[in-house]
């Protein structure tokens, strides 16, 4: 009588673990789309294509005319800041810096999310000028697909200038 009691338990856990397991792989696999994926991580490498050309026209390809952008850093006072950078002064100040002045975004990885019409991809990053490390961070960029084209509408980064090599190795 004892074991019956035990075994109703067993099964329950057992039909239980079942579907979670089953609804977990439904979730991996929805996700999962390797054109749309490398067509979203294209458009990402374009917008870093036209940032180190400084080509604001190639970057302008690749984002929505009404784009944002975020950073997150620390303030004067060391206390963590959200600011606003205008689009139209980023690609001034990117297509202001001096050709003698070498500038360039490492990216460590891409790792993207993807639900239909909209995507976010996910690019831990050093930036180095002139060959010397000066900060690293995450961007984040939210994207959206209109007439089978995916454009940028969003981007955040994280700064930091300290332990960027733990960070990135």
């Amino acid at each position: 009588m004892r074991l019956k009691y035990l075994f109703v338990p067993m099964i329950a856990v057992f039909i239980l673990f079942a579907f979670v397991k089953a609804d977990n792989h439904y979730y991996k696999s929805s996700n999962q789309d390797p054109q749309g994926e490398q067509e979203v991580k294209e458009v990402v490498q374009t917008f870093f294509e036209g940032f180190h050309k400084q080509d604001s026209l190639l970057i302008k390809k690749v984002v929505h005319e009404d784009v944002m952008m975020q950073s997150i850093g620390k303030g004067k006072l060391g206390e963590i800041e959200l600011s606003k950078q205008d689009f139209n002064q980023f690609l001034l100040s990117i297509c202001s810096i001096p050709e003698t002045t070498v500038f360039e975004e490492r990216i460590a990885d891409y790792e993207i999310k993807m639900d239909g019409k909209m995507a976010n991809v996910w690019t831990p990053y050093s930036f180095y000028i002139n060959g010397s490390l000066s900060h690293c961070g995450t961007n984040s960029f939210q994207l959206f697909k209109r007439n089978g084209v995916w454009k940028i509408f969003y981007i955040v980064d994280t700064r930091d200038r300290e332990d960027c090599v733990e960070k990135r190795g």
